[in-house]
């Protein structure tokens, strides 16, 4: 008879915070504070993440105590090895408060997109005078359009409307959310490709600060026909078919 192998040993907080203290490096501190992440610290490539992710696994306990830290690495962690059915609604109103870094934009949107809370958070999120919460809203948008096949196009083409109507208005950084969500809008149905692109043309092209980093805004007309094109090659019905098939930006980024 087969020996019944033991259960892994499940991580603490102390070792896994050990663990990234350990492969911090200072060029990764200076190169994440320039994309608006704060201190405290340590500088983990997300290679490093990533291979922590799959010793760990999914750990829901642990992500929340990491969260807890304050620590950009740690939450950067947190969010991938939550358990997204296990988040509150509490809870993903305090992450999406308290984690806004612009080049991990997508992963409180993505972590909402994968829960039961998903379409109440980008209602709220979208109603919100935080500018901060607009962002996010619009990138979880962005993500139900990729990935959620429930939701009506009308929908979303509601907030194609809502974006051509308001983006010239809106915060830089909020203008960069809303070009993002024009994009997945477009992957999402031959409709809405059509419908997204004549908003993208209509609202011509957006100007984002990104501060000192050498991020670019894409051209929403050109990169959703590069997407369609993409995914027309690979046999897929639509981009937003496509990235179903793939894992989470979540946790493969």
């Amino acid at each position: 008879m087969a020996p019944v192998k033991a259960p892994k040993a499940r991580m603490a907080l102390p070792e896994a915070m050990r663990a990234l203290e350990k492969a911090g490096t200072a060029q990764a501190r200076k190169t994440y504070a320039r994309h608006g992440a704060k201190d405290p610290m340590f500088g983990v490539s997300f290679a490093f993440l990533k291979d922590l992710r799959k010793r760990i696994g999914v750990d829901h306990d642990l992500a929340l105590a990491l969260f807890d830290t304050g620590n950009f690495d740690a939450q950067n962690l947190a969010m991938k090895i939550v358990d997204p059915a296990r988040m509150s609604s509490a809870d993903l109103d305090r992450w999406a408060r308290e984690y806004r870094v612009r080049m991990c934009a997508t992963y409180v949107a993505a972590l909402a997109a994968e829960g039961p809370h998903a379409s109440a958070k980008a209602v709220q999120w979208l109603g919100s005078k935080d500018e901060g919460d607009r962002c996010t809203a619009w990138a979880l948008v962005g993500q139900l359009a990729s990935r959620d096949e429930t939701s009506p196009d009308s929908w979303f083409a509601s907030r194609l409307a809502e974006i051509e109507r308001t983006i010239r208005g809106a915060p830089s950084s909020e203008r960069a959310a809303m070009n993002q969500a024009v994009i997945c809008i477009g992957g999402r149905s031959a409709a809405l490709r059509k419908a997204a692109l004549a908003a993208a043309k209509r609202i011509g092209r957006v100007e984002v600060d990104h501060g000192d980093t050498d991020c670019k805004t894409p051209e929403a007309v050109p990169y959703i026909e590069k997407m369609w094109a993409h995914a027309k090659a690979k046999k897929f019905e639509s981009p937003a078919a496509q990235e179903r098939e793939r894992e989470s930006p979540r946790t493969r980024c």
